[in-house]
């Protein structure tokens, strides 16, 4: 008994040893891009020889940052407002609803979030290049609608799970129609559900890079992209500028993540299946 005792706490204080050394690594790679965001010159000691703002305002200028912040705020919540009006009905009619090929339907709206984007976003582009619509904001917002659509359907599904259909019933015995009923009596109930399905799809959609580089356009690039472009071309600028810009996108996504967190509640989001 003691020596599984022993064994059961060597094993867990190795399993804090590697997460602490994970989570440590992961703050330094932070800390060092914020200082040397701020440093005018860092090479070869512990602190850089001075701080600066100036990175800030090359950045700005240098990758025209903002048309870039415009272009993402546009996508975004496009993709949201678009995702929400189709999930959001579709999850209503998926949890209320047995139909043949149920199942198979389900699977298709869980493939574009378990399938790695770059699978189908290969083909995805070059449909989209043939309609001429690759390198435009539509283009991008059609391309971020693909997986946009079926995580707000498995996030609000359970919502509507959770009503009760007597509810429904209630309200057709006095009198509402169909219109009446969605927007009266149920988008009052799902409004948790529709909330934060809404803010983690802003949130995901803002750190969607590979459906949106590959139909981006120089006009159409998300803050993301731009990132992407300003890191592939570091020798042409300065290090502590591509730092400036990594840190404004964290922080835009930082925001984002703490106001969905403060809406959303985690357990709320396991999705369950009537058989």
């Amino acid at each position: 008994m003691r020596d599984g005792a022993l064994t059961a706490k060597l094993w867990a204080g190795l399993i804090w040893v590697v997460i602490g050394f994970f989570i440590v690594n992961v703050f330094g790679l932070i800390a060092a891009v914020v200082v040397n965001s701020f440093a005018t010159r860092w090479l070869g000691t512990w602190l850089p020889a001075g701080f600066t703002l100036q990175w800030y305002g090359s950045a700005w200028s240098e990758f025209q940052l903002d048309s870039v912040l415009i272009v993402t705020v546009e996508v975004v919540f496009a993709v949201v407002a678009i995702s929400l009006l189709v999930g959001v009905p579709a999850a209503y009619a998926l949890a209320r609803r047995d139909f043949r090929f149920k199942r198979a339907i389900l699977l298709l709206f869980v493939l574009p979030l378990l399938v790695p984007p770059m699978t189908y976003g290969i083909p995805l582009a070059t449909v989209l290049y043939r309609l001429h619509l690759a390198g435009t904001i539509v283009g991008v917002i059609l391309a971020n609608l693909v997986p946009a659509v079926p995580f707000v359907v498995l996030v609000v599904t359970p919502f509507v799970e959770q009503i009760d259909p007597r509810l429904e019933a209630a309200a057709r015995v006095f009198g509402a129609g169909t219109f009446r009923l969605f927007f009266h009596v149920l988008v009052p109930l799902l409004t948790p559900g529709i909330l934060a399905a809404g803010l983690l799809v802003l949130v995901r959609t803002i750190a969607m890079f590979e459906l949106t580089f590959l139909t981006a356009g120089p006009d159409s690039q998300t803050l993301v992209v731009a990132l992407y472009y300003s890191v592939f071309a570091a020798g042409i600028r300065a290090g502590q500028s591509v730092d400036a810009m990594a840190v404004i996108y964290m922080a835009t996504t930082l925001v984002w993540l703490l106001i969905a967190l403060r809406f959303v509640n985690p357990t709320q989001l396991v999705t369950r299946v009537k058989e």
